[in-house]
């Protein structure tokens, strides 16, 4: 499985951003996909994600902000987010979960920052 991340960018608080990531090669057996992120001198932390039972999964900080979504479960994610604050100034990661291989696929990553 590849992901390609693309959509981050700088903003200033308030506005908005919108990730996407496309999965290529054996995207038929991921079970999960979503974003997450890491700002300096921080852990990488989840952010959305959903399953392809149609489960979401979203970080407290992004609930009401942030909106994941797929144009087809197994192929496209986008992560719209509203409302963007500085403390969401990370780099953004796609993610994808095979379960019958039990790993995580990680993409490239995507700066956003958000100015104040």
């Amino acid at each position: 499985v590849q992901l390609q991340a693309s959509g981050g960018g700088l903003v200033q608080a308030g506005g908005s951003l919108r990730l996407s990531c496309a999965a290529s090669g054996s995207s038929f057996s991921i079970n999960a996909m979503g974003w997450y992120r890491q700002a300096p001198g921080k852990q990488r932390e989840l952010v959305a994600t959903f399953t392809t039972d149609g489960i979401l999964n979203y970080a407290d900080s992004a609930k009401g902000r942030f909106t994941i979504s797929s144009d087809n479960v197994k192929n496209r994610v986008h992560l719209q987010m509203n409302s963007l604050k500085p403390e969401d100034t990370a780099v953004y990661y796609c993610n994808a979960w095979v379960q019958y291989e039990r790993r995580a696929y990680w993409g490239q990553g995507t700066q956003v920052t958000v100015s104040s």
